[in-house]
């Protein structure tokens, strides 16, 4: 287990070195100014961050539908529950009343 631990932690360090050599690589032979390059940079991480917020909203309107689904699922079962123990109570009380009757005929 240790082993694999480790092999994971290496795997990413791995993977997150390569990104940032690549990263800035990529920065020091682009074709644009530095300047450029700024700008570019700027715009992309503010289109990531409204796509991330809109992501975000998304997913918590969508948790919000399932937690309402899940709570009329709830409400639902809960009713149907106590139909059947109201149904069972009323078999077990005509069972008694029966047995009362048949034993006073007795």
């Amino acid at each position: 287990m240790a082993s694999e631990e480790h092999g994971t932690a290496g795997i990413l360090l791995s993977f997150m070195l390569g990104a940032l050599s690549g990263a800035a690589l990529a920065i020091l032979f682009a074709p644009r100014s530095g300047r450029e390059t700024r700008d570019m940079l700027g715009e992309k991480l503010r289109e990531t961050a409204d796509r991330s917020r809109r992501i975000g909203e998304q997913a918590l309107e969508k948790g919000r539908e399932m937690a309402e689904d899940a709570s009329g699922y709830v409400d639902r079962q809960r009713e149907a529950l106590e139909r059947r123990r109201d149904r069972l109570a009323a078999a077990v009380e005509a069972g008694r009343e029966a047995y009362r009757e048949e034993k006073e005929k007795s």
